[in-house]
Parts: structure tokens; sequence; C-alpha cells
């Protein structure tokens, strides 16, 4: 039986909330009391799982790439809910696929938006609320490729190891506030981002790049991030936690 974290009374955000980590972390922290704000670009698949999680749930639409949008997004979960304690910086692309020699410049900056500045601004702006409430949770989500590298992912495995850094530079100047701040290393996952852009040939590869002989679900990603999330972790911060079925121990 999987583990339910306390979180009544609490306000999250999670971006990319629309599919795969973020729906399994949006659904999970309503499973414990939360209330969710489930921003994310598709509307569709947003609106979905905000609908799912009834009262506990509302929508949106947010790119995360654009520091205005998150900045209304932050005003729209307190404007809804009343504070904000928690935000789950999740939303991520992918990008091109090339040597570093000739990536392209407009998919470097397409990227860096999204996966490094996205996640900067939805700190940015949720901190301030934090702070009103004398502390609160961030979780960022960054990856195994935060750690290692990837050929012809430059701009992809730049940001996700920037993210770390950040991480912990944020642990260490809130800490002493009451705010944690923790990033996850999901392993490769069974998500749209995945299943939708790579050919089975690709995907069975990726299955025999984890010694655990799979992909990984999003609920178990989403498990871990309950968990940092929650109070249960409150002497966690700072750490980059790996969810990679053994991916970067070789």
């Amino acid at each position: 039986m999987s583990t339910t974290y306390d979180f009544h009374g609490k306000v999250a955000i999670v971006t990319g909330g629309g599919s795969g980590i973020g729906e399994a972390a949006a659904r999970k922290i309503a499973d414990g009391g939360g209330m969710v704000l489930v921003a994310d670009l598709d509307v569709e698949n947003g609106q979905r799982v905000a609908n799912d999680l009834a009262d506990a749930g509302a929508f949106f639409e947010v790119n995360t790439g654009k520091a205005e949008q998150v900045e209304a997004m932050v005003a729209n979960a307190v404007e809804r809910f009343g504070h904000l304690d928690v935000i789950v910086n999740n939303a991520g692309i992918g990008g091109p696929q090339a040597p570093t020699g000739e990536y392209p410049l407009d998919g470097w900056q397409t990227v860096m938006d999204v996966n490094l500045n996205g996640v900067f601004y939805g700190m940015r702006y949720a901190i301030p609320e934090m702070l009103k409430r004398g502390g609160g949770s961030i979780v960022n989500i960054a990856s195994i490729l935060g750690s290692v590298g990837f050929a012809n992912t430059s701009a992809y495995v730049s940001a996700k190891h920037a993210v770390v850094g950040m991480t912990k530079n944020v642990a260490i100047e809130y800490s002493a506030q009451g705010i944690r701040a923790n990033s996850v290393g999901p392993g490769f996952i069974e998500t749209p981002l995945v299943k939708n852009n790579l050919s089975a040939d690709v995907l069975q590869m990726l299955e025999g790049m984890h010694p655990i002989g799979r992909l990984g679900r999003p609920e178990e990603v989403a498990a871990l991030i309950a968990f940092l999330a929650s109070d249960d972790a409150s002497f966690i911060t700072g750490s980059y936690h790996l969810v990679d079925g053994a991916y970067t121990s070789q």
C-alpha cells in the first residue's frame, strides 16, 4: 500500500501538472488533503487533472518560460486558496538533439527558458509567499542528467545541472526562514514526453540502460516528490535525490 503524506491545510502549485510526473504529483498531494493549482500550457489535460481533483484542484494556463506568467500563476494560487506552502517546479521540455558544435541557438534558448529560467521564476515568485507563512517546501524536478551527460542534449543537460545547483543555493539562503528546497533526478520515465517522441527501438534501448530493466513510472517519482514536499521531510533540504533504477550507479 502506498504511503499518503499529510497536506491538510496546505496549498501547492504543480507546474506541468497535466500529465506524467506532474499529474502524478498533483494527485498524490491532493490525496493527502492538499489544495493543488495544476499549472500547464496544455489546457485540455491540465483542466482534466484539475477536474479530477474536484474541490481540491484548480487549473492555471502558464508558459513557465515567461516570468510574467509565472508571477500571475503564483498570484492566482494565493487568490484562490489564500496562501502557498509548496511548489513543484516540474514543467520541462526535451529540446533539439544535436552535437554541441551544431546545436541550434533558438533550441538552446527555448530549453533554457523552460527548464532553467522557469524553475527560477517559480522560486522567485513562490518564496515571498512562503515567507509570509513562515516557511514552505520547494521541489524542483531535475533529472539523472543533472549529474551525468547524454550525447547530443547539451541544452537539456546544462539546464538540469543548473537546477541542481540553484536548488542547493536556495536551501542555503532560506533554510533558517523555514523554506526547504530539494531537487529530484528521475531516470527515463514512462511519460508522454518520452513515449510520444521516441521509437519503440529507442525505448527498448533506454530500458536496457537501467539496471532494473525497465523505465520508471510517474507514480514512483511522485511518491518521492510528495515525501519531500511534506513535513515528514523536515530535516531534508539542499539535497538531490535520484529515482533512476540504478542508471547513474554504472
